[in-house]
């Protein structure tokens, strides 16, 4: 509540406002770190589309455009808007492809020329990046974004809002690949894309679609849909700034006792120059400075963790990750050989009905021990599957650049629709109820900080880190298998991935069964077994994934899907082009990645091996 009330302050108020509360628990080492970033804002008046068959002209929200707007609504009309879509006005034919996929976009292009039209598009099943740049690659000029309330929980009203996306997800578009620090070469382009893109409400594509309001059937849900028949002429107009502005990063470090050079990083996000995620970052931030205050209490008895916490508040996170990407760029080659592990509290009370916990395979045991150990109210967690797929939010250069095992706990509302995987790429506009309304109580608050900290504990405190290399070597053959059902040749592919199995399972029993009996525990022996736990997942960031896909391919695109998402993307990718050439290509980084992996096991084995010859 208390941080709620800060909502209309910026960006540096707000990380000042965190940094002196943490200081104020008694954490030592607190730094606000800021950069100049680019970041594309809304203009002084909203985004507008016009039907040119009546010349009727509405806002995102299906308002019509008049020049009195409620001005309770008219922040929110102004943030219903694409960050980083390309500018001006374009008047084009309305073409319907339901989700975007390649199923659709085949079966349109046969009896449309897409070239220059705007798309009419619904959120899900797939990354929006993924499904804007398949657009772009087939000619259309815009497109519009809308959240079909059919995929929807129940118990959520959103039809009459429109909202916000980024179509940047790696941090400040003007500076990619490094920091953002004073006097580095600026890239000034303003767009990341050649689509004019705009997000509107569910009443609005009701209204372009001219749909009848008889939509529930007998309680059953119908889809939108336009029909073929109609012909609709739009004009969408959007005139959103590009303009450099600072935001902060607030990181303060609990220092390990014994090694202090190994961080467990723990982050969430705040809020950034106004944006819709009204409620989310509050959630977040109040979790993570709760658990400091929480640890502060025994550090001051005298308790400390064996490896060191980096507490992070990120900043900039709507627009693209930006505050985790530049500080992550910035201290690359620091955390490139100090960071351990990545617990994520990004967007922790989404909903009230189900926990989803999220871990990379290798923290998967650890994210299930955690949910057994905390788990007093049986109703709300009974021992959720914990799953490796995509999130959103910040763990995104940890997982993709560092990769750095990652695990995250969340409350969501259960999803009736199976087309609702990355409906959170859209931000709604959330008002200050919200979230009491969700957990009166603040219990779900409660217990995501008991399981988020529960892990991070472990992580920090463990001799031998609680990584488990044998489920990374299941899920890898897991995902094969499945793809392999797919008629495609890989016997490759098994065999390497079948040596990556036993070399795990050597490891597994050899390795790290002595070392974690304390009698054995010599401590270069620990430390040796615990550099190749923690750069395991590192072998598996392929160079290139398509926009929107992970790079780590150990996470699944999402809960329907099992095989590795950048082979998945190539088949589909062969349908589309009528070529082999990109499933060729992403059979052969994944063959690389399995086999670095293995070669990896293999001389840590070796290694220990030959220390330890004498002894045996």
């Amino acid at each position: 509540r208390d941080l709620l009330q800060t909502h209309r302050e910026d960006d540096a108020d707000i990380a000042m406002k965190i940094l002196l509360q943490w200081t104020s628990h008694g954490l030592e080492d607190v730094r606000l770190v800021n950069y100049s970033v680019l970041l594309d804002l809304p203009g002084s008046s909203s985004n507008t589309i016009t039907l040119k068959n009546s010349g009727e002209c509405f806002y995102p929200d299906g308002q019509q455009c008049s020049r009195v707007t409620k001005t309770l609504r008219s922040q929110d009309l102004l943030y219903s808007y694409a960050a980083y879509s390309a500018k001006g006005t374009l008047e084009a034919e309305l073409v319907d492809i339901q989700y975007g996929t390649i199923e659709d976009l085949i079966q349109v292009q046969t009896t449309t020329n897409v070239t220059k039209k705007i798309a009419l598009m619904k959120l899900g099943q797939s990354p929006l990046l993924y499904k804007l740049s398949l657009l772009e690659d087939v000619g259309f000029g815009g497109v519009l974004l809308y959240v079909d309330p059919c995929d929807l929980p129940k118990t959520t009203d959103l039809a009459d809002k429109a909202f916000m996306v980024s179509l940047n997800s790696e941090g400040d578009p003007s500076t990619p690949g490094y920091a953002s620090i004073d006097g580095t070469y600026r890239n000034h382009q303003l767009n990341l894309t050649t689509l004019l893109v705009q997000p509107i409400s569910a009443v609005l594509a009701k209204k372009l679609i001219s749909m009848p309001d008889n939509r529930v059937q007998k309680d059953k849900c119908v889809p939108l849909q336009l029909l073929s028949t109609d012909k609709k002429i739009i004009s969408l107009k959007i005139q959103s700034v590009t303009t450099y502005k600072t935001i902060s990063n607030v990181i303060g470090y609990l220092k390990g006792s014994v090694f202090p050079d190994r961080y467990v990083i723990i982050g969430s996000h705040h809020s950034s120059l106004n944006t819709y995620s009204g409620q989310d970052w509050a959630s977040s931030t109040a979790i993570i400075t709760a658990f400091i205050q929480a640890l502060m209490l025994k550090v001051k008895r005298g308790w400390r963790t064996d490896r060191t916490i980096v507490f992070c508040s990120w900043g900039g996170t709507s627009f693209g990750n930006i505050g985790s990407y530049e500080w992550a760029e910035d201290l690359k080659r620091v955390l490139q050989r100090n960071v351990v592990a990545y617990v994520s509290l990004h967007n922790p009370v989404r909903g009230n009905s189900t926990l989803h916990p999220v871990a990379s395979p290798s923290l998967q045991q650890l994210a299930a021990e955690s949910q057994s150990i905390n788990c007093v109210e049986k109703t709300k967690c009974s021992g959720s599957n914990v799953s490796s797929v995509q999130i959103q939010g910040d763990s995104n250069f940890f997982i993709n650049h560092l990769g750095v095992p990652a695990t995250q706990f969340s409350y969501e509302d259960i999803n009736t629709s199976e087309n609702s995987s990355f409906l959170s790429e859209a931000l709604f506009p959330m008002h200050a109820t919200k979230t009491e309304e969700l957990d009166p109580s603040f219990k779900l608050h409660e217990n995501i900080a008991k399981l988020s900290g529960y892990a991070a504990l472990e992580i920090a405190n463990e001799p031998v880190l609680p990584f488990n290399a044998l489920d990374i070597a299941l899920e890898v053959q897991n995902s094969l298998r499945v793809f392999l059902g797919e008629e495609v040749e890989a016997s490759q592919l098994l065999a390497v991935a079948s040596r990556l199995r036993d070399t795990a399972e050597l490891f597994q029993s050899d390795e790290m069964r002595p070392a974690n009996d304390p009698r054995e525990r010599a401590p270069i022996r620990v430390r040796m077994l615990n550099d190749v736990l923690q750069s395991l997942e590192k072998n598996f960031l392929v160079q290139r994934a398509p926009p929107g896909l992970y790079r780590n391919i150990l996470y699944r695109l999402d809960e329907r899907t099992s095989q590795f998402s950048v082979l998945l993307e190539a088949l589909e990718h062969c349908k589309l082009h009528q070529s082999n050439e990109t499933i060729q290509a992403a059979l052969s980084e994944v063959l690389n990645s399995i086999s670095s992996a293995q070669v990896y096991f293999k001389a840590g084995l070796d290694v220990f091996e030959t220390t330890l010859a004498g002894k045996k």
